[in-house]
């Protein structure tokens, strides 16, 4: 295990202006016929946000001795892939929200057609930047493709979303709830920290499996405490409309556990995260202080 070397903030600020850059040389720049089109994908990505998935991914990469700037392109990948989410989310077919990150929706400071048109761009695009030259094999590539495809579509974060559109109004026992976010939220969750042993170079099958477990933790961890934020936060700190989900009637942790129960469920999904970490021999590593970070969180 390579060594931390810096605070977790100074990680935070230092990858999260690398990563910030690589996805602003990324993006189209505004201009032309596509001029509007171009804007719009830019406003999404680079409109703030916590990088949570492309900073797993580093950390993973560090954690396990590799090259962080070989990861960058992976990084990327990731994160288009989870802004197109949110701007597809945000749709009046969808959870029909009005702000994000603070600031308007993209079909709301846009257009509905510019949104949906601003999710297919950056999903292609994502897959696009996953095959960048970064040093990787031609295999390892492939392997990050078939990881973050998989995680993207109907076995993944697609199929998440469609049942939890299909389950609003509906209470769903908890491991109906369990599998729908280890699919919505956790499964890109998993590919960045399985993307970033890839990137470095480590594909073994234990060590592999040993990191999706963690990630399986921490993924159901992170949405648990998302439901926690979205009734203990209000609007001006959540950045998003908070108490969405029951104003929608969505199965959530806290309506089915209750709050206390909920928190609760969030701690041991952590301890189990530790205890993975813990088997693989990267305890107190990057992941680790990330891991406590997401269970942390105010918002």
């Amino acid at each position: 295990m390579t060594p931390k070397t810096d605070s977790l903030d100074d990680f935070f600020q230092r990858n999260r202006a690398q990563i910030d850059q690589a996805l602003a040389n990324l993006l189209p720049n505004p201009e032309g016929p596509k001029a509007r089109l171009n804007e719009a994908m830019r406003y999404c990505v680079l409109n703030g946000g916590k990088r949570v998935r492309p900073l797993l991914l580093l950390a993973t990469t560090e954690a396990l001795g590799g090259d962080p700037q070989q990861a960058l392109p992976a990084c990327c990948a990731v994160e288009l892939i989870h802004a197109y989410s949110l701007v597809h989310d945000d749709l009046p077919a969808m959870d029909d929200d009005s702000l994000r990150r603070g600031k308007p929706t993209c079909h709301i400071a846009y257009d509905e057609a510019t949104a949906i048109l601003v999710g297919d761009g950056l999903q292609t695009l994502a897959f696009s930047a996953l095959t960048e030259p970064s040093g990787a094999s031609a295999e390892s590539m492939l392997q990050m493709v078939r990881e973050l495809a998989r995680a993207s579509g109907h076995l993944g974060m697609v199929g998440g979303q469609a049942i939890d559109i299909y389950s609003e109004g509906h209470t769903l026992k908890l491991e109906e709830l369990e599998r729908m976010h280890l699919e919505k939220t956790g499964a890109l969750i998993e590919a960045s920290i399985v993307l970033g042993a890839l990137s470095s170079g480590r594909s073994d099958a234990e060590t592999i499996e040993g990191l999706r477990r963690f990630a399986q933790a921490i993924g159901l961890a992170f949405q648990v405490r998302d439901d926690i934020i979205d009734v203990e936060s209000d609007t001006s700190v959540l950045g998003k409309t908070a108490g969405k989900d029951a104003e929608r009637n969505k199965p959530t942790y806290t309506s089915l556990l209750g709050l206390e129960q909920a928190k609760l469920k969030a701690r041991q999904l952590y301890e189990e995260a530790l205890a993975q970490l813990q088997a693989l021999g990267l305890q107190n590593s990057r992941l680790q202080d990330l891991a406590s970070f997401m269970i942390e969180r105010t918002h």
